[in-house]
């Protein structure tokens, strides 16, 4: 029985010393694969970091992106129709949807709907254009220039409060009724909101960026290039965004009061002439041919650059 117990200590000695062995060969085999703790954690990061996108049929994506913006319109549609037939207010008043889509089809069939939207947007295109260059010249140097910015910075920030249409007498007095008076508008209306949504973004700017900028041997050019700049993107967006919101309205209204021949045709002249022959369906037409633009420069536009300035910065939520 002894002998029996002292042969199966002996055999779990031996084993235990070969797994020691084993796991000792193991651990300095030169062929093995050294575990690197570092890259396993940047790779954990990495994962927590990376933006997770919501996969299924292209068709549900689609229904979930159009789906609200129909139904919401449908719902609008519906309450309009209902305060028309309630009788509230006189059919030439309140006209029904129908009659207004009956006006945009005739505006549309004659083409004077066209060549409104066609002259309205190559002002706005124009006036913003010129409205990014200044507004960006003044951003920087509101952000550069600290006796400049104590100056005038107040004033930039209390002209983007001034309604648009205010500017509207002054700019017909100095250029007249053409097509300067209205760019003007445009100007005086976006470039303020232009300039603050940089001057925003550079001042949000991260410290250590600037400082670690300086280390490298950055100048003041190449720091406001490569850092200020790229960090001040989203806010710069989004005040291009609304320099584009304000340079729209005030090209309306600029449209609606300095009405002339020599301006050609725009949407702000075809809400006019719907006022003077009091047809109130030609109004609301031209109203929504108006938000129509509105909505499409933003689709086109401003929406996609913004998913991608998100999807690039892996700010995309799941």
């Amino acid at each position: 029985m002894r002998a029996d117990l002292d042969d199966r200590t002996h055999l779990a000695e031996r084993t235990d010393r070969t797994d020691r062995t084993d796991r000792t060969d193991r651990t300095i085999d030169p062929a093995a694969a050294p575990i690197d703790e570092t890259e396993a954690l940047e790779a954990g990061l990495d994962v927590l970091d990376a933006p997770t996108r919501t996969t299924g049929p292209r068709a549900r994506r689609v229904l979930a992106r159009v789906g609200p913006p129909v139904i919401a319109a449908a719902v609008l549609l519906l309450a309009w129709q209902v305060l028309v037939a309630s009788g509230l207010k006189p059919s030439y008043a309140l006209p029904s949807p129908s009659a207004v889509w009956a006006s945009l089809v005739e505006q549309l069939q004659q083409g004077s709907a066209q060549r409104s939207i066609v002259g309205s947007l190559r002002r706005a295109a124009i006036g913003f254009t010129i409205s990014v260059v200044l507004g960006t010249l003044l951003g920087v140097m509101l952000s550069r220039v600290r006796l400049i910015r104590r100056g005038i910075g107040p004033l930039v920030t209390g002209m983007q409060s001034l309604p648009s249409v205010a500017w509207v007498p002054a700019a017909i007095l100095w250029f007249g009724l053409t097509d300067a008076a209205v760019y003007a508008v445009v100007l005086l209306g976006s470039v303020p909101s232009i300039a603050n949504g940089l001057l925003a973004g550079i001042d949000h700017t991260p410290p250590s960026y600037r400082r670690v900028a300086r280390v490298l041997g950055a100048g003041t050019f190449a720091e406001l290039r490569w850092v200020a700049l790229p960090a001040a993107l989203p806010a710069y967006l989004a005040g291009l965004r609304q320099g584009w919101a304000f340079a729209w309205r005030s090209l309306m209204a600029a449209e609606l009061i300095a009405y002339s021949p020599q301006l050609g045709p725009g949407l702000g002249q075809l809400l006019d002439t719907g006022r003077e022959l009091s047809d109130m369906p030609l109004v609301l037409a031209a109203i929504l041919l108006i938000l129509f633009v509105g909505i499409g420069v933003e689709a086109l536009i401003f929406g996609p650059a913004e998913r991608r300035l998100v999807r690039t910065r892996g700010l995309e939520g799941g």
